[in-house]
């Protein structure tokens, strides 16, 4: 396996991490049962002046602990309270941004995936941050986890050049910041 990206990765701006986790490799072990697949889309939230992140203002509360956390810790919350969402916590412990994985392209283990998400066809298999978090087996358990000792891990992967920067989609504050990261 490769080796995880360090907690220093995470140590930097919400902006710069997204940018640079399209490519890089998702290893979950989660359940006892292996799914990797290719991050191909992320959103980055800037923290306490981002009135988009969970941490606008600094507000605090039971729900947004996590995003508090050091930078390359697990803040996992759930989306409409329907749908967990997987963030990694990025730059100071203590200013609460984080980067949003919203999809992945599934490299392995694809038939566990497919049993997890229901049977669905493999187009739709992790486009989105519920789905991804279903595919992988992602839940509350990874809350306030360091990634790099959890059963969810992330490797570099290759290159992958230019990105398609585009509006974050799904919010209705500040969705015109071009902080969503996407595969050409």
């Amino acid at each position: 396996m490769s080796r995880v990206l360090p907690d220093r990765f995470f140590a930097r701006s919400a902006e710069a991490i997204a940018r640079d986790l399209i490519g890089a490799m998702v290893v979950s072990e989660a359940g006892g049962e292996r799914v990797r697949g290719m991050v191909v889309e992320t959103e980055a939230y800037l923290g306490r002046d981002d009135p988009a992140s969970h941490a606008y203002r600094g507000r605090r509360h039971a729900g947004n602990v996590g995003i508090y956390s050091p930078p390359g810790h697990w803040y996992i919350y759930r989306s409409h309270g329907l749908h967990w969402c997987a963030n990694l916590v990025t730059g100071p412990a203590g200013i609460g941004a984080a980067v949003l994985l919203r999809a992945v392209r599934i490299t392995e283990g694809q038939e566990v995936a497919v049993r997890r998400r229901g049977g669905v066809a493999p187009r739709i298999l992790s486009n989105g941050p519920g789905k991804l978090c279903q595919a992988l087996g992602i839940d509350r358990s990874l809350e306030g986890c360091l990634m790099r000792r959890s059963a969810v891990s992330i490797s570099p992967g290759p290159s992958v050049g230019a990105l398609r920067v585009t509006a974050r989609i799904g919010i209705t504050k500040a969705a015109d910041w071009p902080l969503r990261f996407l595969m050409p």
